[in-house]
């Protein structure tokens, strides 16, 4: 295990408070560029499980991804995929489903006609997905937006993380599906910490008591986050979780 030697007056956590509950990004935050798990990061998650603090893994990936990886690493919080599009946990009667990925489908095929070599099948994992669809981020962003804001599929969102250009339902987001699930486990937003590095994780950021930006996010990710990490996408979770548990 790494040792972490951190900046001068750092300060992870609020003082006097520990989260009853952590919610964490996977893409960019838990993996680096390449989509690489960081070894650390998942002992690290264990060690929070251990002290009876549930994880969260929030993501915009699907749920098939998700619950592999829930299961592997046999965290015990629900899992929050497709930016809050789809829920999980093995003790709900069903999963809930936020979304119909339909419409997005559809948007997707019609910007193929209408930008030109714009692939309309994106990136793989849309064989799984059922609340949204992704396009690949090597796409055009601001076009995208423009066509869509005038199409018939107007109220539909846009945004851009690191893997992915994702179309979903205006009410879809990491926040709104954490609501669900904090409702369901009977906790509040002030018990929780998030960590994230991406666009689509400003929802989850705006819920939670305190969140933290891994190093290497979005710029507009440290400008929302309580602490930006010194530390690059996995590599912020062994250094935080000793801080939650005291043990630094």
């Amino acid at each position: 295990m790494k040792t972490w030697l951190l900046p001068n007056h750092m300060q992870w956590l609020p003082q006097d408070w520990r989260p009853k509950i952590v919610a964490v990004d996977i893409d960019g935050t838990l993996t680096d560029d390449n989509k690489r798990l960081n070894t650390e990061a998942i002992l690290a998650l264990q060690r929070l499980e251990d002290a009876g603090i549930p994880v969260i893994l929030a993501t915009g990936n699907v749920r098939s991804i998700t619950y592999g990886l829930w299961r592997f690493l046999q965290l015990s919080g629900p899992i929050c995929c497709e930016n809050g599009g789809v829920l999980w946990h093995p003790q709900w009667p069903e999963v809930i489903m936020r979304a119909d990925g339909n419409e997005a489908r559809e948007a997707a095929l019609w910007l193929a006609q209408e930008i030109p070599n714009l692939n309309p099948q994106g990136i793989e994992s849309n064989a799984w997905r059922e609340s949204e669809w992704c396009l690949f981020p090597s796409e055009d962003l601001q076009l995208i937006k423009q066509k869509i804001s005038e199409s018939e599929w107007s109220h539909l969102s846009v945004i851009r993380t690191g893997f992915a250009i994702h179309l979903m339902s205006p009410n879809l987001s990491k926040g709104k599906g954490i609501e669900v699930i904090l409702e369901k486990m009977e906790l509040e937003p002030q018990d929780m910490l998030c960590v994230g590095d991406a666009p689509n994780d400003l929802s989850m950021f705006e819920l939670a008591n305190w969140s933290i930006a891994v190093g290497g996010s979005f710029q507009e990710i440290q400008n929302a986050a309580d602490v930006v990490s010194p530390y690059p996408h996995g590599d912020t979770f062994q250094p935080l979780v000793d801080a939650i548990l005291n043990e630094g």
